[in-house]
């Protein structure tokens, strides 16, 4: 039996009837940007995470920049990112013309370590992104903390964790704003790109609002030079159709990943570590292993589809060689970035498929 990483189709298609009565919704609405579907999603993923505002946008990197743009951060600001994270993160602090600062991980969690920020604060840092990588949310009391003592802002870029817990609080409701992606692979995925920021601060939201629709509040009046980074009608429909199931989806994956945990013990792998009062909601399940390429190439000679999120850090990025960072000047992330791969998880999946790659896995990794 093969077992693909991630299966978009049938995820999607269990959602069929109600998406093509959504599509159908918009189409015959005649309205197909910033009308009643966005206005709608925007309510109901506010009410989801715990906040009184969301801004729907264009994808998850505008999320985090624009919320960025919205304070004024920009030229000759540092922001902290962690060193271990999509591209994507530092991305959003260089399009508002910032510099980004990375951060080591703490080894076990994979996310920033709050203990190593501080250290990297200068008087030009703003604000601090933290990521919740794979679905487990970081340390946010600590970086908040951190944040309140030297005045910083803090950002969650949440792309990856929607619905995820830190003690008892959902994520994006954590920090002074965060940024969300619904890229279709993600645990609430759109059929094509889309994002949202959450907030409770009102100014922040509409600021974000103005500057995602060319810097405009009355058409064809731009009161800022804004950019076109609108979340549309028919990704906000189809994303209003999946919402209400993503907590049944997302217990399915937390069940998928207590048989991987209990499935994997006392074997060559590192298994993921959960921060204590965290429920993750493991929109990747990610073990490391010392021999990952032979183990990603075993595994696919299974049958079974892996990935690997991510093979290079930022800062050893092409895109980054203007820093001038070299090899070995973050190595936790460099170690992390050699070992890691995403063994398959998505809510489809039944439990012979986990048992088979719980059992190729086990055979492979010695």
């Amino acid at each position: 039996m093969n077992i693909t990483f991630l299966d978009l189709k049938a995820i999607n298609l269990a959602h069929r009837d109600e998406l093509k009565a959504a599509f159908e919704r918009v189409l015959d609405s005649g309205w197909y940007i910033l009308g009643q579907e966005v206005k709608a999603f925007e309510q109901e993923f506010a009410d989801y995470c715990g906040t009184p505002h969301a801004v729907g946008v264009s994808n998850g990197l505008d999320a985090l920049h624009l919320i960025l743009r919205a304070w004024g951060i920009g030229e000759g600001d540092e922001v902290i990112v962690p060193s271990n994270t999509y591209i994507a993160t530092w991305l959003a602090a260089t399009y508002a013309g910032a510099t980004p600062v990375p951060v080591e991980p703490d080894e076990a969690t994979c996310n920033i370590d709050p203990a190593r920020i501080e250290a990297a604060i200068t008087p030009r840092t703003r604000a601090i992104i933290a990521v919740h990588l794979y679905g487990q949310p970081a340390d946010m009391d600590a970086i908040m903390a951190i944040a309140d003592r030297h005045g910083l802002k803090v950002i969650e870029d949440a792309a990856q964790a929607h619905g995820a817990l830190y003690k008892g609080r959902k994520v994006g409701s954590l920090g002074h704003a965060a940024g969300f992606s619904f890229y279709p692979g993600k645990n609430l995925g759109a059929l094509g790109d889309a994002g949202a920021v959450t907030t409770h601060d009102a100014a922040l939201a509409d600021k974000v609002r103005v500057l995602a629709n060319y810097g405009s509040q009355q058409k064809y009046h731009n009161e800022l030079q804004g950019f076109n980074c609108r979340l549309d009608e028919l990704q906000a429909a189809l994303l209003r159709v999946k919402l209400p199931h993503l907590d049944a989806e997302t217990r399915r994956r937390q069940e998928i990943a207590a048989q991987y945990q209990q499935g994997l013990q006392d074997c060559s792998l590192t298994l993921p570590t959960v921060l204590a009062d965290t429920t993750p909601v493991w929109h990747l399940y990610v073990v490391r292993s010392a021999k990952r390429d032979e183990l990603q190439q075993q595994l696919a000679a299974h049958g079974i589809g892996t990935m690997i999120h991510y093979p290079i850090p930022p800062h050893l990025q092409p895109a980054y060689a203007g820093l001038a960072y070299r090899q070995g000047d973050f190595p936790i992330a460099e170690r992390i970035h050699q070992q890691v791969l995403s063994l398959p998880m998505g809510p489809t999946m039944n439990d012979e498929q986990v048992s088979i790659a719980i059992a190729a896995a086990r055979a492979c990794s010695v």
